[in-house]
């Protein structure tokens, strides 16, 4: 059964659209990623613009990570306090990339920043997430081997301003979460994701959290970011289809309900290789298709006014 989305101006199977939905939830639930890095791509596949799938996909990743954090909280794996010093960064970043979003837009490169931006992106932190991922279940069957921290302590642990956040057991400088919130922010406006594939390695790694708490608060910031993306984009770029959004929306809060729960079954190290595995998918399907041969070598686009 066909639905037309006024905003992207194509007719797609509702029942397509339910499953990305549900889909990019249950991917939310299981790893804490926002799943817009995944959801962008298969739109654009499936023939919805580029600009509209990168603002309509911010909608749908708000009701999917609300229920994935009801689902966290509940079991007590939500640190409020990392999620909003995380957010003050995430809503600075978000301003700057819907600047940055407009200002290609008007000179007609959006499409292909957003292309080249997702396979070089997702292809990089894919493959540091595999070896990564890779070496830590060598270790896990190799007792022999004596296991190392997951994060070392560099010059950016000596920063100012520190603060004790209890539920991830850390000391650490404020402006750590404020920059990856910030680097987040703008990725989230440019490219229609919530940042949770770059966010979790961030926080496990960097600010060295514990892995059972980060999912949960990395859908905290999520919310709030990706609904400021989402109301931006609607103003000032007015590419925000609803009724895309509202089906994505509906698929995605049924999906993140049932990954929450199925996440909670695996392991860390199988969590991390599980999205290293369809972060590095992802990147070559894109690829491939900004290098095969196009049926039509040529086209006429108009722009609306």
């Amino acid at each position: 059964m066909d639905i037309y989305l006024p905003i992207a101006e194509v007719s797609l199977d509702i029942f397509v659209l339910l499953g990305l939905g549900a889909a990019v939830g249950f991917l939310s639930g299981v790893f804490g990623v926002g799943g817009g890095f995944l959801l962008t791509p298969l739109l654009i596949f499936i023939g919805v613009p580029p600009t509209v799938a990168v603002a309509s996909s911010a909608n749908q990743l708000v009701g999917a990570s609300v229920s994935g954090v009801l689902a966290h909280w509940r079991r007590g794996n939500v640190d409020f306090k990392m999620g909003y010093v995380l957010l003050v960064g995430g809503l600075l970043g978000s301003l700057l990339g819907v600047w940055i979003f407009t200002l290609l837009k008007r000179l007609g490169q959006i499409e292909l920043t957003i292309s080249i931006c997702y396979v070089l992106l997702l292809g990089a932190v894919g493959f540091l997430m595999m070896i990564e991922s890779v070496r830590a279940l060598l270790r896990l069957h190799s007792p022999g081997v004596s296991r190392r921290r997951l994060h070392q302590h560099t010059w950016m642990h000596g920063l100012p301003l520190k603060a004790r956040f209890r539920r991830s057991r850390l000391y650490i400088s404020a402006l750590l979460p404020v920059g990856i919130g910030f680097v987040i922010g703008v990725f989230s406006a440019i490219l229609g994701i919530g940042g949770g594939f770059i966010m979790v390695p961030a926080m496990i790694y960097m600010l060295g959290m514990p892995t059972s708490v980060v999912p949960g608060t990395s859908l905290l910031q999520i919310i709030f970011v990706a609904a400021n993306v989402t109301v931006l984009q609607a103003y000032t770029n007015h590419t925000v289809d609803a009724v895309l959004a509202l089906v994505l929306l509906v698929g995605g809060v049924v999906g993140a309900r049932i990954g929450t729960r199925f996440g909670m079954r695996l392991r860390g190290e199988q969590l991390r290789f599980l999205l290293a595995l369809m972060v590095l998918a992802v990147a070559a399907k894109l690829a491939f298709d900004m290098t095969v041969r196009p049926a039509d070598l040529y086209s006429i686009a108009s722009e609306k006014g």
